[in-house]
């Protein structure tokens, strides 16, 4: 019952914060389109306004970058560079739960990074692709909600209702984190659990990577809250963060006529997921951070 109550008083805790987040993205998203500035999607700045927009802790843009890319609009490395900079509802649960800068900005600093070396390299190493001009008559189409799905109807519903139902859902998604990590420490104890963390960080970063491919915004919330709550390292968490894109690959998924080169994305986006993740959790170790 003291587990019951204290994963249900951490989860209350951070609810508030994370509904005032939700509605502050339902209005930003109304008020964002990727397309009326294309043309810094296809020029030499593509991959870092990528990157900064991916940044923003929802999936939308993922989405909108993904209906870019089917349409031939943005190179792959652009692409790219959104959906590893994109953590989906990661920094809102890290903010909600009081983490400190220690955790907050390396990560942003992380995935920035990641986004722009993996973004850059990649347009030059593909110079060759052929871009198609955006029309007036696809902006309308192109548009990208963090739920896959557009909001409507009342203001009170768009912007209190849908992102409450939102909120409500990442919070049963918590709650199920610390509960289950709840009784784990209280069957094993806390220091059993620090001594030997699920995986070890070398291991870690290849089964968060591939949580963080589950188009879902549970598994950027599972990744994150296991972090918050000592399950696992701070670079297996920047591993699975940087391979959870959202919706984005769902959309890219629909087109199976390029199944090919789907599984391609799929694979280059969790080998370097895999491999920074591993990087930060051996630098940790040889620093005796972990």
């Amino acid at each position: 019952m003291e587990v019951v109550l204290d994963a249900l008083l951490d989860t209350l805790k951070v609810f508030p914060f994370i509904l005032i987040i939700y509605i502050l993205i339902e209005l930003l998203e109304h008020r964002t389109s990727f397309t009326k500035n294309h043309k810094l999607l296809q020029g030499g700045l593509a991959p870092l306004v990528g990157t900064v927009t991916g940044i923003i802790p929802q999936c939308g843009f993922s989405v909108m970058a993904a209906k870019l890319y089917d349409k031939n609009f943005i190179r792959t490395g652009t692409l790219l560079a959104v959906f590893l900079a994109t953590s989906d509802e990661a920094l809102i649960i890290l903010i909600s739960s009081g983490a400190s800068a220690a955790a907050v900005m390396p990560l942003i600093a992380i995935k920035i990074a990641v986004g722009l070396a993996v973004g850059y390299l990649v347009n030059f190493l593909l110079s060759g692709e052929k871009l198609a001009e955006l029309q007036d008559d696809d902006h309308d189409e192109i548009h990208g909600y963090s739920c896959g799905r557009e909001h409507e109807g009342k203001a009170v519903k768009v912007y209190f209702v849908e992102p409450l139902i939102h909120s409500l859902k990442i919070a049963l998604y918590i709650l199920i984190v610390n509960l289950v990590f709840g009784f784990i420490v209280e069957a094993v104890g806390e220091d059993a659990i620090s001594s030997s963390l699920i995986g070890g960080p070398y291991l870690q970063p290849l089964i968060t990577s591939a949580v963080g491919l589950i188009p879902n915004c549970a598994s950027s919330t599972i990744i994150t809250q296991t972090y918050v709550a000592g399950g696992i390292m701070f670079g297996s968490m920047v591993a699975g963060l940087c391979c959870n894109a959202g919706l984005g690959f769902v959309i890219l998924l629909k087109n199976t006529k390029k199944i090919k080169r789907n599984i391609l994305l799929i694979i280059t986006l969790y080998a370097v997921s895999v491999v920074v993740g591993i990087a930060v959790n051996g630098v940790m170790v040889a620093c005796g951070m972990a």
